[in-house]
């Protein structure tokens, strides 16, 4: 039986193009080799402040990052616009290698780790000599974080008018943690930093990126509008009933010091949860007491009846303050579990 179509052959037949998987897929992503370097100083809804050489140049993540989160710090690529113009948008195609990271988790029974600021070197504890009362848990459970991170930790005691920093620091002798001490003043009708005390804290700022942390009305963000008096960062006071303070920093933001180095203010916390550090590599931070955990069993907490670092500590290994520094850190380990008590 024949038909209209027999003398056509398959040259002649049309193949419609399917819409779908019709281009070839390909795993390789564009390199972005043109990008521009920048800093993220603040995150705001899903718009990253980022500085560029001397201008701020505002920027979306690109589609192809995926769920990487970009966190105050992060040195990133950019693409697209990035003169820093009024209403104009760069895209963030590349997150570099982040020499350090600070992070916390939810609780101590959360071991998922949530990213604060990359790419600091120095940990700034501030805390209150009074109102609020200083509370050395909550500074224990901040130095754990620094030692993690691989932060220099640093001590900031403010409110030094209202009380001496004598006692508190002695929980802090044994670890050698620096200190500087603040006291508060009245200029006009605003409260400020002593200006000697300030000094001292620029000092120990200067050429670093410094990541400031600590409880709520403990004097943090006057401390920012000292050294930054740009900043312009909101202050409160301290609850008379509760004796806490009222959350005025609400994100983390980035702020470069005219003498050179960055702050980084970041929301007043209540608990720094834990949860994602490991005792076993967090003993290692104290060079002469890690290796005397050689002999402890296997799981040792550091801190039970079998820990070989008793041993290690009595025969003399950790030198003088090696009972000192033993304390202090199971201290600080006993600090990672529990409720937060002050």
């Amino acid at each position: 039986m024949s038909g209209r179509y027999d003398h056509l052959d398959e040259s002649d037949v049309r193949v419609r193009a399917s819409r779908k998987g019709s281009r070839p897929r390909t795993k390789e992503r564009p390199a972005h080799e043109d990008a521009v370097l920048g800093v993220v100083t603040t995150v705001d809804r899903g718009r990253y402040t980022t500085r560029v050489d001397d201008r701020s140049v505002i920027a979306m993540r690109a589609r192809e990052l995926g769920r990487a989160r970009i966190v105050v710090g992060d040195r990133v690529g950019m693409v697209g616009d990035t003169s820093g113009r009024a209403d104009t948008l760069a895209r963030i195609v590349r997150v570099e290698e982040r020499r350090t990271v600070l992070r916390r988790s939810a609780d101590d029974s959360d071991t998922v780790e949530r990213v604060i600021v990359a790419n600091a070197d120095q940990l700034v504890i501030v805390t209150a000599l009074a109102d609020p009362e200083p509370r050395a848990r909550m500074v224990d459970r901040c130095l754990v974080a620094a030692y993690d991170a691989g932060l220099d930790p640093l001590l900031v005691l403010t409110k030094a008018d209202l009380a001496s920093p004598a006692e508190f620091l002695q929980h802090y002798t044994a670890l050698d943690v620096p200190a500087v001490v603040t006291a508060s003043v009245v200029d006009g009708e605003r409260l400020t930093v002593d200006a000697d005390d300030l000094e001292r804290v620029r000092e120990a700022l200067q050429g670093r990126t410094s990541v400031l942390v600590g409880h709520s009305g403990v004097g943090k963000s006057t401390l920012v509008n000292a050294l930054v008096p740009h900043a312009a960062r909101a202050t409160g006071v301290v609850n008379a009933v509760t004796g806490r303070g009222r959350h005025t920093s609400t994100s983390a933001i980035a702020l470069e010091l005219a003498e050179g180095g960055w702050v980084v203010d970041t929301p007043g916390v209540r608990s720094f949860g834990l949860g994602h550090v490991d005792p076993a590599t967090f003993v290692q931070h104290f060079e002469d007491l890690a290796a005397g955990t050689a002999g402890c069993p296997r799981g040792c907490s550091h801190d039970e009846p079998e820990c070989a670092l008793d041993a290690w500590v009595e025969q003399g290994h950790a030198g003088p303050a090696g009972p000192a520094r033993l304390e202090s850190l199971r201290r600080l380990l006993r600090s990672r579990t529990g409720e937060e008590h002050g």
